[in-house]
Parts: structure tokens; sequence; C-alpha cells
């Protein structure tokens, strides 16, 4: 491939996980509305996500949670014993009317970016990012781990040393447990410290392949592009990733309703920026995010980054009427300011790099395995 591809779908069109509920927001179709009105995309960028097959799910996931939630999505109720066991229905998982179909067709999608990178490549896949998935359960809003089942296909494929980066809100749970005894994958995730699910700290390396940093509220620009100069990048470099994963929740964006982190949008698209040529293969991937204007505008900036698109200023028509057509009945959807309307590039947001922020960084570099061609190289010359 020589241009990045972008993997989306009408499923997410209308779909919404119940009026009270956080995604009850459009993300996913705005994103795409504002990308193709924007004209940043080619007919032959754009590929319409499939739908992974029980079996393929079955990969990662149960068989009996699968046949679940297919049997929830049918009847559109929860038997008691699978909402206790496989917790749907319950958790702020509910039953909607897509409930396997939506996850499955994330999970196709991010599975068809890993084999259309096989031999190198970008792929923007916003729909994919449910990192809380569990294989026999439903998790913080995730029914399937679309993220470990596209990891685990870049396996299939030969890769033995990929690195999956989460700079979500919320810690990368679902993932990181997924591969903890599995050296071929390091998992490294900056989370807001003491959020749901409370898991993540600096302490918990999972075999030594895993690097957690949690950070402060009020987590800014400065002190992203702190940890991504002096402990991100640096990891990436050490560990010589054949391909990369990056889950770009957009929930630490400061207007987020779910976190008290304060990033602008800006913050993403650079780390995205950073990590393009650090490996032959990337994949970004959404996430968390649950203000329909800020994961929009961030979402589809990712995208212009990834294709060396300049952001205009100010937006034209056609994707001001997209922006513009959003509703949100949270406190800030009542009078939303004038720049979600015309804006894609929020204004940045600098400020000091706290001491907290500034001790993750000796804490992620502290005691790096070697990379596995290091390693395999080492064996040799011994042999």
């Amino acid at each position: 491939m020589t241009r990045p591809l972008l993997i989306g779908s009408e499923i997410y069109r209308g779909s919404t996980y119940g009026p009270k509920h956080p995604l009850a927001i459009p993300r996913v179709s705005t994103t795409l509305d504002l990308v193709r009105a924007m004209g940043w995309v080619a007919p032959r960028q754009y590929i319409d996500s499939p739908r992974a097959t029980p079996e393929a799910l079955t990969r990662f996931h149960d068989r009996d949670y699968i046949a679940a939630l297919m049997q929830a999505e049918a009847t559109q109720q929860v038997d008691p014993a699978h909402r206790e066991r496989f917790r749907i229905g319950a958790d702020g998982n509910p039953v909607y009317r897509e409930v396997f179909s939506r996850p499955a067709t994330g999970a196709g999608g991010v599975t068809l970016a890993a084999r259309l990178t096989q031999h190198g490549g970008v792929v923007h896949v916003p729909g994919g990012g449910t990192h809380h998935g569990r294989p026999d359960r439903a998790s913080g809003f995730c029914y399937l781990n679309d993220a470990v089942l596209g990891l685990l296909e870049w396996l299939d494929l030969g890769l033995d040393r990929i690195l999956y980066l989460d700079i979500d809100a919320h810690h990368g749970d679902g993932v990181e447990d997924a591969f903890a005894d599995d050296p071929r994958v390091f998992t490294v995730s900056v989370h807001e410290a003491g959020r749901w699910p409370h898991t993540g700290r600096v302490e918990d390396q999972a075999g030594g392949h895993a690097r957690n940093l949690p950070v402060p509220p009020g987590f800014n620009d400065s002190e992203m592009d702190f940890l991504k100069r002096h402990a991100i990048l640096p990891l990436i470099r050490h560990w010589q990733p054949q391909a990369i994963m990056l889950q770009c929740g957009a929930d630490a964006i400061e207007e987020d309703p779910l976190s008290k982190l304060s990033l602008s949008n800006n913050a993403h698209r650079a780390m995205v920026s950073a990590l393009r040529g650090l490996a032959p293969r990337l994949i970004v991937l959404g996430g968390g995010g649950y203000n329909p204007w800020s994961v929009a505008r961030c979402w589809a900036g990712i995208w212009a980054t990834l294709n060396d698109l300049p952001i205009p200023p100010r937006i034209p028509p056609a994707a001001e009427a997209v922006l513009r057509g959003l509703t949100f009945s949270r406190a800030a959807g009542r009078n939303p300011p004038e720049h979600w309307f015309t804006t894609i590039a929020d204004p940045p947001r600098p400020g000091p790099v706290r001491e907290a922020v500034r001790a993750l960084a000796p804490a992620t570099l502290r005691h790096l395995p070697e990379p596995s061609g290091a390693r395999e190289a080492a064996a040799m010359l011994r042999s």
C-alpha cells in the first residue's frame, strides 16, 4: 500500500446504546461524514468493514459467550443466567439493536487492517478500539476486543515484535491481560490514574512486556509531549517493533465528560505523527470518547495527519454542516462554543510538566527487555 486506508461502516449510523448511555452519541458515522465533507478521502482509500464471523471471534472469545451475544441481538433481551455470567445487560453494557453485529463489525475491520498491512502500510479504523473486552464477558461498554483480535492476526501472519500503545483515558486492561504471557506483544497504556477500571499501576508490568503510565487529572499537552519524547519514543526505538497499533481514544480530551484529563486533539495528532515511520505497519484505532464534537474532530484530524493533509483554520461549509447537525444531551451540548462547529484543530493546551508526570519516564524505561531479534542473535553467538 502507498496511501493510508480508512475502514468504516454504515452500521454505526443511528446505532445507540440507549438514550441515557454515554454511547448514545454518533461517533464513527460523524467522523466519516466529516472526512468526506473535507474532501480528504479518495474512493480507493475507503473500505467497508466486514463483519467478523463467530468462528473468527473464537480466536480470542469464548464460544458460549459469542452465542449469548448473538442470542441477545436476536431476541433483544438477555437470559438472567447469561447476564450474570457474561455481564450482557449489566454494568453499563446494555442489550441494544446491534449488540453483536456492531462489535463484530469493529472486530472484522481491525482484523482486516492487520491482513492488509501484512507487507506494510497504514490503516485507520475509527470503529475499533474496544480495549476492555474480555474473552468471556462484556466490560466497560466493550463486548468484543477488536484490538486483541487484530494483534492476534498479526501474530498469525508471522510477526513476533509488536507494540500496542493506548492513549485512551481508561487503562487498556483487556489488551494488556490478553498478552501478559506473550513476549511478542509489548503493551503501553497512558491513562488517568485512579479512574475505572482502577488497574494499570506503574508497577504492573506483565512479565516485563507491559508499561503503564497513570497520569494525574489535568494532564495537558505539554505533559503528553514530555512522555512522548522521554518515555514512549525511546521505548519504541529500543523495542524496534515490526508493527504498531495505536488505540487513540478521544476521552482524554478536556471536553470529554468521562475523564478529568485536559488534552487538546493536537496531542493525539502529534502522537500519530511521531509514530509514523517507526515501524513498517501502523494501525490507528478509535476507542473512548463521549462528546460527539470532540470525538469526530479528533479522529478526522488523525486521518488528515496520516495523509499529510493540512487542517485549515476554518473548515468549509459542508464540513461545518456536519458538526452543526450534532446534538448532545449533556450540559456541554446545550451551549457548545462556536469553534466546535467551525474548526477541527483545538487550541493547544500547554501547561507545566508536573513531577508526577516526570517520574513516569524513568519508570517506563527501567529494565526494558531486549527485542526478540537481539535475543535470537545473542543465542546464535552463544551457540
